[in-house]
């Protein structure tokens, strides 16, 4: 792809993103398993895909305006379906069985997030990818709730990355190493991957 090519999809997402003063960061970790190498035929995962929760909710506020990070938010919750969490979910994103036993439901943070979000208006959010979209719609019907962020414009910023640097599609981790930005954080953990996710959208846009 050449480089008008290139310029055409950032102006596309700059016009998409016009009216929004205030982009939300957004990364969710959520309960998961895996079956170990050399686990039996008839091995059953402790966790089934259609039954992970959100157990961390990591949020990073970038100013449009002067793309500085102006606020974070970060919440533990606590699962319902599955409160313990597997050694493979513990390993993956180092998040502590007590953080979760100590934490909220998923009605008492999103409505500790949704007056958060209440100061910044003209606000719309982004993921790296659409999991995290999806992840919320399945949290709200466990819940019988409205999803988190109800209301505000999603944005898929590894979309926006593919199309603007004309690369294939990666994971949040190569991404920032791609683009020559050190990886700040700990891999898997919710708070820590919107900042990463931030770095990237900033480089990206300004």
């Amino acid at each position: 792809m050449n480089i008008e090519h290139k310029t055409q999809h950032l102006q596309t997402v700059k016009d998409s993103l016009s009216s929004i003063r205030f982009l939300l960061c957004v990364d969710l970790e959520a309960t998961c398993d895996e079956l170990p190498e050399g686990a039996p035929p008839d091995a059953k995962l402790i966790v089934e895909a259609d039954q992970m929760e959100t157990i961390e909710v990591g949020l990073v506020v970038l100013d449009l305006h002067t793309f500085n990070v102006v606020d974070e938010f970060q919440r533990f919750v606590r699962p319902l379906i599955n409160p313990s969490l597997t050694a493979f979910c513990r390993s993956l994103t180092s998040i502590e069985q007590r953080y979760v036993d100590e934490a909220g439901t998923y009605r008492e943070v999103a409505e500790e997030l949704a007056a958060f979000t209440t100061r910044y208006p003209l606000a719309a959010w982004a993921s790296w990818g659409d999991y995290d979209a999806k992840q919320l719609a399945r949290d709200a019907a466990f819940n019988k709730c409205a999803p988190m962020l109800d209301g505000l414009e999603h944005h898929n910023a590894k979309k926006w990355h593919l199309k603007i640097l004309d690369c294939r599609a990666m994971g949040l981790k190569p991404a920032v190493e791609s683009m020559g930005l050190a990886w700040r954080g700990t891999y898997h953990r919710g708070i820590d991957d919107a900042r990463n996710l931030a770095q990237v959208i900033k480089m990206l846009l300004s």
